[in-house]
């Protein structure tokens, strides 16, 4: 083993970036030198994506513009919902979204103009496509035909609008929309350094994309939130949450939502998607959201008192979405649509100071030799 080898990259500077850093005497992820905790509880999320692209909060005339610019983008081309017919209906939805991504790229007749006015105006066409891709696809995959976009509507009304035919009350409105907000940036996490690495090649904004979709779907990454939503089915009751955790704990079973590699004390973004999925189950109201509720409650505090290990955002969030009424596959698409704002800014980021990214490895095999004759072998 070579003493310098950083395995997983882990405290490796791979690059610079403006886009958002987790301030280590606050332990808050900022956005632009903004806490994510006061983005989420005082912004849109359209602001946000703003502020992520450009750098600076909008006025009310910049976001007026960002806004009637994604909804000019809004709509996916009969082609690309044709396909989507076909695609097998057991699918995850993010192969799905994944394919469905890299099939806007054969769209798209400029793909090789890597200018960033033509970067930025894919990042909004990418923003505004894609929930209604993840939308398409939860309705065909239940039988049901796709509902088109409303240009009148917010970004967050619309998806639901798109998914449901109807949008819920405000107050879940604005839970959605934090959990957006929070989910939108996070450095050089796994997802965005592949969309990063890809882009270093000048494959495309769309590869790039489509790779990091790639990314987030493992379960160590985008696909926590449902696997925490799995757990809290599983663990069944609150009777039987202590037992639970401590037998995963003793049996060290991988427990999803819990830990972090950059945070040591706790995730900044959990108070505020804790106190929205809190406020969706005050909401909703029933004994099912009451029962997750108190489930999450004992299983943090059992984890937190045994091993001092806190919970990520996937926590809160995977059973915040399943209180909206998002089915569990749909999460991690959701995570999506949210993080195509942090991803598509590093990858202008990338372009406008470009080095292909091509790091070394350690090579731990055999040495050089010759190769024998056939029989000799």
């Amino acid at each position: 083993m070579a003493e310098d080898v950083k395995y997983g990259l882990a405290g490796v500077l791979a690059d610079d970036t403006a886009v958002s850093k987790v301030m280590p005497e606050t332990n808050s992820l900022t956005y632009r030198g903004y806490a994510v905790q006061d983005l989420a509880t005082r912004c849109r999320f359209e602001e946000t994506a703003y502020l992520i692209w450009n750098g600076e909060l909008p006025t009310q005339s910049q976001l007026d513009a960002l806004n009637a610019h994604e909804k000019r983008e809004r709509g996916l081309s009969n082609d690309l919902i044709e396909v989507m017919r076909k695609f097998p209906k057991d699918a995850h939805p993010m192969a799905t979204l994944r394919t469905a991504v890299s099939f806007l790229g054969l769209e798209d007749k400029e793909i090789d103009d890597h200018a960033t006015d033509r970067l930025f105006e894919r990042a909004i066409s990418l923003y505004a496509k894609i929930p209604q891709i993840v939308a398409t696809d939860f309705r065909l995959r239940n039988g049901k035909d796709p509902i088109a976009p409303d240009h009148d509507l917010g970004f967050s009304e619309n998806f639901f609008h798109m998914c449901f035919g109807e949008i819920p009350a405000e107050e879940v409105i604005k839970c959605f929309d934090i959990s957006m907000t929070l989910y939108a940036e996070h450095s050089f996490n796994a997802s965005t350094f592949t969309a990063r690495v890809i882009a270093s090649s000048l494959s495309g904004i769309f590869s790039a994309v489509t790779g990091a979709i790639g990314s987030l779907k493992g379960p160590l990454h985008g696909g926590a939130n449902e696997a925490v939503m799995h757990m809290l089915k599983e663990v069944g009751s609150p009777d039987n949450a202590r037992d639970w955790m401590l037998d995963a704990l003793a049996t060290k079973k991988k427990i999803m939502g819990f830990g972090h590699r950059v945070y040591r004390s706790g995730d900044s973004r959990v108070p505020t998607m804790t106190a929205a999925y809190k406020d969706m189950v005050d909401i909703i109201n029933t004994e099912d959201a009451k029962k997750y509720w108190e489930i999450s409650r004992i299983l943090d505090e059992t984890m937190v008192g045994e091993k001092k290990i806190y919970p990520n955002l996937d926590f809160p969030a995977g059973p915040a979405y399943y209180l909206m009424g998002f089915e569990i596959p749909m999460f991690t698409p959701i995570f999506v649509m949210s993080r195509i704002t942090g991803w598509t800014a590093h990858i202008m980021e990338q372009l406008a100071d470009n080095k292909l990214i091509r790091p070394l490895s350690n090579y731990t095999g055999v040495g050089q030799r010759d190769v024998p004759e056939i029989e000799k072998r």
